[in-house]
């Protein structure tokens, strides 16, 4: 916690990270603040200004701007209290980074291009089209190695004509920025220029754990890490995964890949046999209606499972030369899909009508209009309109 007094506020909106209608609020300015801005790759932090939750911190020069939803009265004083659990988790990722950056640079001269901390895991892009399972291996062993010998963690300000600063790792300072510059150093291993916050001593990132790499940007690698609290909560997501498939599958871990390799050979072959038994029905039904004596003009069938397949075998097999058909499967109470054949004039007319009525989507040629519909329910609107525009239709239609 930490008491300071508010400077500004000014009404604003905010636009959700997610997406979404903007947020209405205020931007307020402190004396001082203890929330760190976004920048440097690193997220903001949250926290209470007095009760009022801080929903962003910004940076605007050297001001952190700071987004509420309820208005503070300038000069007020204020006690702004710390997410420590969300300000934590970002100090190990950083930092682990940092180690990460500094020792496989070291290890095989290859250097970083940028950084994301990520709300579930983070990344660094590395400049090189690839790593071997073997360097990951070596690499994790050594950053780990880094963690257990507790090598300590300081921050430091250099003016900026301080000719040190050339020797400091950097990605260039800001345009805006003014003042002292900051440098985080890992005592013997890495000193880079940076904003964000970080541990006292490498022993705070408790451990390190590499996932892995994707393919980056053009001859670039992505390397995945989790840091510190995230890899306990990796394990314990893990493990209840494990348990939970252990009962589902009726086997121990070790078993479970083939169980499931099982049961998608058995799923594969029930699906085909499936298919091949809902052709037949559809054969079946078609022949059923062409065996009456006397064949109706419209021919209307709803089934919970089929597919479009099954639909256009009815139609293949009755023929829509002289027929209408309006087909549909799916949930009654959900979405599902259409069918409409029949004269190619009939359907032009009628295709789009009956898309708009179940709500859905659709497309057509050649006498067939099929599509999706989200209104399974208004199936009978469809099929009055259908029967009306046949007894209004002229025999030459």
């Amino acid at each position: 916690q930490f008491a300071t007094r508010v400077v500004s506020c000014r009404a604003a909106e905010l636009r959700p990270e997610g997406g979404g209608e903007p947020v209405r609020g205020f931007q307020v300015v402190l004396e001082d603040t203890i929330l760190f801005p976004e920048g440097g790759g690193q997220p903001d932090d949250r926290g209470l200004i007095g009760d009022v939750p801080v929903l962003r911190v910004t940076r605007r020069g050297p001001e952190a701007v700071h987004f509420v939803q309820a208005a503070l009265e300038p000069g007020a004083e204020v006690l702004l209290s710390l997410d420590w659990e969300r300000r934590f988790d970002h100090m190990q990722q950083h930092s682990g980074q940092h180690l990460i950056t500094a020792v496989v640079e070291q290890m095989f001269g290859f250097k970083t291009v940028s950084w994301e901390l990520g709300r579930q895991r983070s990344v660094i892009e590395l400049d090189t089209p690839s790593m071997t399972a073997e360097q990951i291996e070596a690499l994790e062993r050594s950053v780990n190695e880094k963690i257990r010998e507790r090598v300590p963690v300081m921050v430091r300000e250099l003016a900026a004509d301080d000719p040190e600063i050339e020797t400091v790792r950097s990605r260039g300072l800001p345009d805006d920025h003014v003042g002292p510059v900051r440098v985080v150093d890992i005592e013997g291993i890495d000193s880079n220029m940076c904003c964000g916050t970080h541990v006292s001593n490498l022993s705070d990132l408790q451990v390190i754990k590499l996932l892995g790499t994707e393919k980056g940007k053009k001859n670039k690698t992505s390397l995945v890490f989790l840091a510190g609290n995230r890899v306990l909560k990796s394990i314990e997501q893990s493990y209840n995964t494990e348990k939970a498939l252990t009962s589902l599958l009726k086997n121990g871990p070790g078993e479970h890949v083939e169980a499931v390799k099982r049961l998608q050979s058995s799923v594969k072959l029930l699906q085909k046999n499936n298919l091949n038994l809902l052709r037949d029905i559809a054969v079946l039904i078609a022949r059923d209606f062409k065996s009456k004596p006397v064949q109706s003009e419209l021919f209307v069938l709803h089934r919970k499972e089929g597919d479009s397949e099954f639909m256009n075998i009815i139609a293949n097999e009755i023929g829509t030369e002289e027929t209408l058909l309006f087909l549909t499967v799916g949930d009654e109470k959900e979405a599902g899909l259409f069918l409409l054949a029949g004269p190619v004039e009939a359907v032009e007319n009628l295709g789009p009508r009956v898309a708009e009525l179940l709500g859905g989507k659709g497309a057509g040629k050649r006498g067939r209009f099929q599509g999706k519909a989200t209104k399974m329910s208004r199936r009978g609107e469809v099929q009055a309109l259908l029967q009306e525009f046949i007894s209004h239709r002229s025999p030459e239609a």
